[in-house]
């Protein structure tokens, strides 16, 4: 771990809360807007976690992680529109708040921070079990197909954490109208998983057999 990792990956953290901030409450013409603090809430302290365990643990990883420079033409493509469906989303649930287009019950706000958590702790399972997991399409050196824990019920289980945790993030604002925003994430992120399979099958040895015992990309029995 260097001094370096840790500036880097404590300056990107804090940019994001600031951003993501901004995005919300700002629009929102308030910062007593409850959803929005309960989403930077368990957004944030869950990955300042997170960012400390693999600063002592896996500082390889970390450095990994905070790579996110796609090479990859149709890579670069899927980033941009997720930046762009994010900042949509969160704009448009601040709005949402200011203008009180619709509301959701605390129940549902509640269960949706719920499903985010658990979200997340899927994410943490999927970075302890694939130490290759980095934010780009890409094979590294000495990289093996991992075929056990999550890995053996979908190929791509990091991506079914984000699935739950993008789609409980407008829920959590209080959005119907963001949560509609929100379902962009689906073609993207398929678009993504077939472009990084077709990698994966041309430089990965063994994952095409490790397709055939593992049938089922994002969400078992469906996809």
């Amino acid at each position: 771990m260097t001094t370096n990792l840790i500036f880097r990956a404590a300056t990107k953290f804090f940019l994001g809360v600031l951003v993501t901030a901004m995005l919300i409450f700002i629009p929102a013409g308030t910062i007593r807007f409850y959803n929005g603090w309960l989403l930077m809430g368990i957004l944030f302290f869950p990955m300042l976690v997170a960012g400390l365990v693999l600063a002592v643990k896996n500082p390889q990883l970390l450095e990994k992680r905070l790579n996110a420079k796609e090479k990859r033409k149709e890579q670069n493509l899927v980033v941009k529109l997720s930046g762009l469906m994010f900042v949509a989303g969160f704009i448009l649930g601040g709005l949402n708040f200011r203008f009180a287009w619709t509301s959701l019950p605390p129940v549902v706000v509640q269960a949706a921070a719920g499903v985010f958590l658990v979200g997340y702790g899927l994410y943490a399972e999927v970075l302890r079990e694939n130490t290759y997991l980095s934010r780009t399409v890409e094979v590294q050196v000495g990289q093996r197909v991992i075929d056990t824990g999550l890995y053996g019920i979908v190929r791509h289980p990091m991506y079914s954490a984000t699935v739950l945790l993008f789609l409980a993030i407008p829920l959590v604002l209080g959005s119907i109208l963001s949560f509609g925003i929100f379902l962009f994430y689906l073609p993207i992120i398929a678009m993504r998983i077939k472009n990084e399979e077709a990698l994966l099958r041309n430089e990965l040895l063994g994952y095409i057999q490790y397709c055939e015992k593992v049938r089922y990309r994002l969400v078992p029995f469906v996809w």
